[in-house]
């Protein structure tokens, strides 16, 4: 079973769990973190760190946002590993909680 980070972390971008990843299996794009299933080592520690609450173990997702797991790994293919850090997205406080961010996704 992989992690899957969901719809809450779209505009906010809380890299918060990025720090405690032990294989760097987080991407980052524009306004969005994903996790790559096949690096993901399920250790759960990002589930705890993450401020929005936006990750998931694959058999947790909440329901209507399944289509999350296939965005994981398909963006992380394309997207750079992110390894360290980094601050969040200025209005990501405001974002943070809003539901249905999915049309906001920056590729």
């Amino acid at each position: 079973m992989t992690y899957v980070v969901t719809d809450n972390c779209i505009k906010c971008k809380y890299t918060d769990c990025v720090d405690v990843c032990p294989v760097d299996c987080f991407h980052e794009g524009p306004n969005f973190l994903v996790i790559d299933p096949d690096e993901c080592i399920d250790c759960t520690l990002c589930v705890a760190e993450c401020p929005a609450e936006a990750i998931y173990a694959e058999d947790d997702v909440p329901a209507g946002q399944e289509a999350f797991t296939a965005l994981n790994a398909e963006l992380a293919k394309l997207w750079p590993v992110i390894a360290e850090r980094k601050d969040p997205l200025p209005d990501a406080d405001n974002f943070n909680g809003q539901p249905g961010k999915l049309a906001e996704l920056e590729r």
